[in-house]
Order: C-alpha cells, then sequence, then structure tokens
C-alpha cells in the first residue's frame, strides 16, 4: 500500500512536468507538420498565437482569480511578448530549414547558457561542477552538428541559435523582474503582444498563406493547443515540485521530440550524431543536477 501511495504521489508531483515535455515535443511535430501543408512560419505564427490568447484567458477563468500585476510588471510582461515573438519565429524557421531533432536540440543550448549567464550575474553560483556540464554538452553539440550532412542549412542553425538567445533574454528578464508576479497573467500580457506584433505585420504586409489541404488547420490548432497546455501544466509542475526539477523534466522535450520525429517524419540521426545528441542530453541533467 506505501509503495502505491508513493507511486501515486510522485506522479501527481511530476505529472505536470512530465505532461509539459510532452506537450512541448507534440508542438515541435505539429510545427513540421503543418508547414509540409503548404503554410508558412508568419501566418503560422500569428494564427498560434492568436489561438494562444484565447486559451490562456480559457485558463485564467477556470483557475483561482489571479492578483493583478502591477505596471512596471505588466510593461515588462508586454516586452517578454516581444521576445517570444522572437523565439517563435526563430524556432518555426529552425523546424522549417532542419530536421526536428537538429533545430530542438540547437535550440536547448538555452539552458546551458542561461546557467552560465546567471552566474556571472550573480544571479546563480556554477561551480566547477556544472563548468564541466556545460562543457560537455558544448561538445556534444559540436559533434552533432559538424557530424551532419554537408546539405544541412547554416542558417537553420543560426535560427535555432537565436531563438535560444530570445530564451534566454526571456528567462533572465522574467527572473528578474516577474517572480512575484502570477504566471497566467505574465503569459497572457506577453501572448498578447506577441499576437498583436504578428497580427500587426501580417495585415500591414498583407501576408497571409493558408495551408493548401485543410488538414493543416488541425495541425496549426494542435500546436497552439499544445504550447497553451504545456505553459498551463509548467505552471502547475513549479508549484508542485519547484523550478529546479520542473526545469529537469524538461529536459525531456529534446529526446521526446526526437523520437516522435523518428516514428512520423523518418527524421533519424547518422550514429556519431546520436552520440553527440546523447552526450548532451545528458550532460543537460547533468548541468542541473549539480545544485
Amino acid at each position: 500500500m506505501n509503495s502505491r501511495s508513493d507511486i501515486g504521489r510522485k506522479l501527481h508531483d511530476y505529472g505536470p512536468g512530465l505532461a509539459g515535455a510532452v506537450a512541448f515535443a507534440g508542438a515541435d511535430l505539429f510545427t513540421k507538420v503543418a508547414l509540409a501543408t503548404g503554410t508558412d512560419v508568419i501566418t503560422m505564427a500569428t494564427a498560434r498565437s492568436v489561438l494562444g490568447i484565447g486559451l490562456t484567458g480559457l485558463w485564467i477563468g477556470l483557475g483561482r482569480t489571479p492578483v493583478p500585476l502591477t505596471r512596471t510588471e505588466r510593461r515588462v510582461a508586454l516586452a517578454v511578448g516581444v521576445l517570444y515573438a522572437g523565439i517563435i519565429f526563430c524556432v518555426f524557421k529552425a523546424i522549417e530549414l532542419l530536421t526536428v531533432p537538429m533545430a530542438i536540440l540547437t535550440y536547448f543550448i538555452y539552458p546551458l547558457v542561461t546557467g552560465l549567464l546567471g552566474a556571472l550575474m550573480g544571479i546563480e553560483t556554477l561551480g566547477w561542477r556544472g563548468f564541466l556540464a556545460a562543457l560537455a554538452a558544448f561538445v556534444g553539440l559540436a559533434v552533432m552538428i559538424g557530424a551532419s550532412p554537408s546539405d544541412l542549412s547554416v542558417l537553420g542553425i543560426v535560427y535555432a541559435l537565436a531563438g535560444a538567445a530570445c530564451r534566454i533574454a526571456v528567462l533572465l528578464i522574467s527572473r528578474k523582474l516577474l517572480m512575484r508576479a502570477d504566471a497566467r497573467l505574465s503569459t497572457w500580457y506577453s501572448g498578447l503582444a506577441t499576437a498583436v506584433l504578428f497580427g500587426v505585420g501580417s495585415l500591414a504586409t498583407l501576408h497571409f498563406v493558408p495551408p493548401v489541404v485543410a488538414i493543416g488547420w488541425l495541425w496549426i490548432v494542435l500546436l497552439a493547443v499544445t504550447t497553451t497546455t504545456g505553459v498551463a501544466v509548467l505552471f502547475m509542475s513549479t508549484t508542485r515540485i519547484g523550478p529546479f526539477r520542473t526545469a529537469l523534466t524538461m529536459n525531456l522535450e529534446p529526446l521526446l521530440a526526437t523520437i516522435l520525429s523518428a516514428i512520423f517524419l523518418g527524421e533519424v540521426f547518422a550514429p556519431v550524431q546520436a552520440v553527440g545528441a546523447a552526450v548532451m542530453i545528458a550532460a543537460l541533467f547533468a548541468f542541473q543536477l549539480r545544485r
């Protein structure tokens, strides 16, 4: 009975974080299949952002009444929304130009760089174990990219790294200025800024490239649902097990994205690339377990 209760308690505690990793890995897959239906990155990002606003509003409405953000917090959340637009655009472009595993693993360099910059800024400590783990992860990434075929898109790698840079800025700004804010409202305001930015850009340029087959809209809707669900369950996970253990569970996203893309898209790594990816994923866990 005790073992069953322990398992149930662990599922209760770690379930949301695991669900978040699955949701975001699913979103990575839906991004690729939506692009394959003839739509483009800007149209897909605009539709995903608008749908995300509605889903976030539903998330807020179904939960407890949030504490309103201060004026400063609202402004910061709106600014973060601009950075989120950069993340969405760059990651979508990386997935368009690269295989899903290559794009997501390159993008996932952000936890390491965030930790290194956080240490330099005095936000957190690093230590020699953390430094070695970060070095191993960079080596794994270098092996993975360096062992790629000659037709690897350099621009795709640049987009993935640019998305990681935007993500790092979001994490550092949020940690510094939004720690006390309700995550649901922060998500709402940042999502609003992202949706307005993409929407105004699309209208100003009259840019709209819908999927050429109807099922493409289903993939876009599922993309919006999985990303919004991922944010929601990560909020739950942070309140249950804290940001540290939540970050550990999120390291499963690139692994799951790799597995899903192999099963449904036929995107697989060469043996040397697989070794590099395994080293990087293991180093991600080690980097955060150093604490």
